[in-house]
């Protein structure tokens, strides 16, 4: 229901909105023609694109695409893009999901590797900073921490390059891509930088998230009486403080790690990574609506399905939820 309302959203901006604005067919097709295309070979486009059909009957084709499958006349014969198909790009005239799943692997690849950073560096400073609060550590930490969700990405993946690639020559060029299967060690080398500059300004936040957390569960009554048991200090911290504070962290993480999935923008801009983020902000450049619904449609079941598994991650967590 979600992804239906989203691909109704998103249909809606890139053809109604242009409609109700006074724009017509051929508007719409002299944006995928050459600067020296005279009206006939605009008119022409915008009948090959379906720009002239009915906005129920466009919208309609692109649904039964999903579901059924497209099939055009291209040159000689008859071209089949088989169920989920998102269409054919209008720039490039290539299938759109064909080019996401290329992509996939390096956006999926710059998410879970910054996930896991993010997450182990970000919580440990937060339970460290709680049960030292006032000390060196935790001012440091925390005035870190505040940096980290200030600066804006493209600033510290920029001077993270000027740094550690052009003056100090620890990382090679980011944007030479090399699959995992390929070799993993240049692999991890050239995402490296993009995980940790990507995991700096998420962790400052579940530093702080896990930190306040802490602070509020340490002092239960609860706590006290586990300590009064004679159990170790690290199992009162571990088992019983820290899993009470994972609640609200594993909600922020589902959230977070779904939007990375459906394309770090910013953090593949700065590198020049050919991930999802890049494919999108092309798209958006180009106005190519099949790839902006195709990125649009996925990150929307990422997110989803992230949010779903953080739902089950629940019970793990919190044993109340399990009783409940």
């Amino acid at each position: 229901m979600l992804l239906f309302v989203v691909s109704i959203a998103t249909f809606a901006i890139f053809f109604l909105v242009p409609r109700l604005a006074g724009m017509s067919a051929d508007d719409l097709a002299s944006r995928y023609v050459g600067k020296a295309a005279n009206a006939q070979v605009i008119h022409d486009t915008a009948i090959r694109l379906g720009f002239y059909d009915p906005l129920a009957v466009q919208y309609g084709r692109f649904v039964k695409g999903i579901f059924v499958g497209i099939e055009r006349n291209y040159g000689p014969g008859v071209e089949h893009c088989p169920a989920p198909c998102f269409g054919y790009s209008y720039v490039t005239q290539n299938p759109v999901l064909p080019d996401l799943l290329d992509r996939i692997p390096i956006t999926l690849s710059l998410a879970l590797g910054a996930a896991v950073v993010w997450v182990v560096f970000g919580v440990a400073t937060g339970v460290v900073s709680a049960l030292r609060r006032g000390s060196f550590f935790d001012r440091l930490s925390m005035g870190i921490a505040l940096a980290g969700v200030s600066l804006p990405i493209f600033f510290t993946g920029i001077v993270s390059l000027a740094i550690f690639r052009d003056q100090l020559g620890l990382v090679g060029d980011v944007a030479d891509w090399v699959p995992f299967s390929e070799s993993p060690a240049i692999w991890a080398q050239n995402l490296i930088l993009p995980w940790v500059t990507l995991a700096f300004l998420y962790a400052a936040g579940y530093a702080r998230l896990t930190r306040a957390g802490m602070l509020e569960t340490m002092s239960e009554d609860y706590i006290r009486t586990a300590r009064a048991k004679g159990l170790p200090e690290r199992v009162v911290v571990v088992k019983h403080g820290l899993r009470a504070t994972l609640t609200p962290v594993l909600t922020m993480f589902g959230l977070d790690l779904g939007l990375l999935l459906g394309g770090a923008v910013l953090t593949e801009s700065t590198f020049s990574l050919p991930g999802m983020g890049k494919y999108a902000v092309d798209a958006i450049s180009n106005n190519d609506l099949p790839q902006v619904m195709g990125v649009t449609l996925l990150a929307a079941a990422f997110i989803i399905v992230a949010n779903l598994v953080v739902d089950l991650l629940y019970a793990v967590v919190d044993p109340r939820v399990r009783l409940a």
